[in-house]
C-alpha cells in the first residue's frame, strides 16, 4: 500500500498552500536541490567533460526511461527521455506516417492524421507542421482531419494513416478508452500515437497491453520533474528497430562517436534520441522518480477518485453558479476537475490570492488537479470552502483579478 502520508513528507510545498496545480507542474521533491548540486559540483564541477563517462551521463536519458516506463506499462528500454514534448510528438506522428508509407500499397495511400478537438493545441500544430513539410504544394493531399471528442471512434476508417490522441482532455479531464480506440485503430490498419501528458502519473496506462504503437508524454506535471523537465517517447517493440526517426539527431545515430557524414539510426528506441541530454534537468527527474518509486499506480488512482470525488460533491453543495465541466462519473475522467464560469479567469485569480492555487484555461475553465502524493481530503474541503468564499461573495469582481496574465 503507498503512504501518501510519506510521499506528502517528500515535496515542498509553501506554507498555508493547497497545491492543486499539479497537472500543470508538480512541486518541487525536497531532494531535487542537493541532487542538483551534487551533479553541479561533483559531476560538472570535479569531471567536467569526463562526466560524460565517469557520471554516466549518456545513459541517464535511457535509465530514467524505464523507470518511467514502469508508470506507464510500458516494456523494459522502450522509453527515451529527452528534448520537449512537442518534439516526441513530432517524431511519433512522422514515424507513424513513414511506417505506413513502407508498407506500400492500400497502406501507402492513407492520408489523414485523425485527431480531435480536445486535443492540446500544439500537438494540433505540430501535425500541421509535419503536413507542411512532407506536402508543402498540396499534391500529396495529407490531411489533419479534427473531429469531436466522442466521434474518434466511428471515423477510425481506411483513410487514416494515424490516430494522434491525448488520452486525457487537458482542459476538462475526458479520458479516453485506450484500449478500445488502440484495438479499434489496429482493426483498421491504423498507427496509434498517444499523448500522455495527463496521463503519466495520474491514471494507470498499459501501454503494452493495449499495444499502442507510440506514446509521448511530458514529466513536468504529475511527474514533479520541474520546469522545462525533458519529455519521453515510447515505441513499440514491433516498430523500434524500424521506425524511420524524422528528426535524426547526432545522438540518435548507430555510431554517434564515430562522426560519420551520413546517418544510421540507433537500436531500438535509441534511435529517438535527439540533441544532448539535459544533465541538471535530468538530476531533479531522478530525484521526483525516487518518490514515485515508493508508490503503486492502482492506489494513486483509487485515491485520487476519492480526492476528485470529494471535491465535486463539496463545490457542487456551496457553488452553484459553477457547472461541472468535467465527466462526472470518474472512470471517464482523469486525475483532475473543472469548472465552468463566465468569469473563469478573475475567479480563478481571487482564489489562487487566498493561497488555492489552480489554473485557468481559455475561454471559461477553472481548473483543479488532484495529486494524492501530495493533497489530503482536508485539503480539498479546505480548498471547497475558499472557493465558496470567493464565489458566494463575489471576491472576484475588482478590477486587478480581471487583467490577463502572460502565463493563465
Amino acid at each position: 500500500m503507498t503512504d501518501f502520508n510519506a510521499t506528502k513528507e517528500m515535496f515542498h510545498l509553501p506554507e498555508g498552500m493547497i497545491y492543486l496545480d499539479g497537472n500543470s507542474l508538480g512541486p518541487l521533491p525536497k531532494a531535487a536541490p542537493a541532487k542538483m548540486a551534487e551533479v553541479m559540483e561533483k559531476e560538472w564541477g570535479d569531471y567536467l567533460i569526463t562526466g560524460w563517462n565517469k557520471a554516466g551521463w549518456m545513459a541517464r536519458p535511457t535509465a530514467i526511461g524505464n523507470r518511467i516506463a514502469r508508470l506507464i506499462g510500458a516494456e523494459e528500454n522502450h522509453v527515451m527521455v529527452g528534448d520537449t514534448l512537442s518534439i516526441k510528438v513530432y517524431q511519433a506522428v512522422a514515424a507513424a506516417m513513414s511506417l505506413q508509407h513502407a508498407k506500400g500499397g492500400a497502406a501507402a495511400a492513407r492520408k489523414v492524421i485523425l485527431s480531435d478537438s480536445g486535443n492540446f493545441p500544439s500537438d494540433l500544430y505540430m501535425a500541421e507542421g509535419l503536413i507542411k513539410t512532407l506536402d508543402r504544394d498540396g499534391t500529396l493531399g495529407l490531411e489533419l482531419r479534427v473531429v469531436a471528442p466522442e466521434e474518434v471512434a466511428d471515423n477510425l476508417t481506411d483513410e487514416v494513416a494515424v490516430m494522434m490522441i491525448t488520452e486525457v482532455d487537458y482542459r476538462t479531464g475526458r479520458k479516453h478508452d485506450m484500449a478500445a480506440l488502440t484495438a479499434k485503430a489496429h482493426a483498421n490498419g491504423i498507427v496509434a500515437v498517444w499523448d500522455l501528458a495527463h496521463s503519466a502519473g495520474a491514471v494507470p496506462v498499459d501501454l503494452a497491453g493495449c499495444q499502442a504503437g507510440f506514446a509521448v508524454g511530458c514529466t513536468y506535471k504529475y511527474l514533479n520533474g520541474g520546469p522545462g523537465a525533458p519529455a519521453f517517447i515510447y515505441v513499440n517493440p514491433a516498430h523500434a528497430d524500424v521506425a524511420e526517426p524524422a528528426l535524426s539527431g547526432w545522438l540518435g545515430h548507430d555510431a554517434p562517436f564515430a562522426f560519420e557524414q551520413n546517418y544510421r539510426a540507433g537500436p531500438g528506441v535509441e534511435r529517438m534520441r535527439v540533441g544532448t541530454p539535459p544533465v541538471l534537468a535530468n538530476a531533479a527527474l531522478a530525484a521526483a522518480l525516487d518518490v514515485w518509486d515508493m508508490t503503486d499506480m492502482q492506489d494513486v488512482r483509487a485515491r485520487s477518485i476519492e480526492l476528485c470525488e470529494l471535491f465535486i460533491k463539496e463545490v457542487e453543495a456551496r457553488c452553484p453558479m459553477l457547472e461541472l465541466a468535467s465527466p462526472r462519473d470518474a472512470d471517464q475522467r482523469g486525475s483532475q476537475v473543472s469548472f465552468r464560469f463566465h468569469e473563469g479567469y478573475a475567479a480563478m485569480q481571487a482564489v489562487i490570492a487566498r493561497g488555492v492555487i489552480g489554473d485557468f484555461r481559455a475561454p471559461d475553465i477553472m481548473r483543479f488537479g488532484f495529486t494524492p502524493l501530495y493533497v489530503t481530503p482536508e485539503e480539498v474541503v479546505k480548498a471547497a470552502e475558499i472557493i465558496e468564499d470567493v464565489m458566494v461573495n463575489a471576491l472576484w469582481d475588482t478590477p486587478e483579478y480581471k487583467v490577463r496574465n502572460r502565463v493563465t
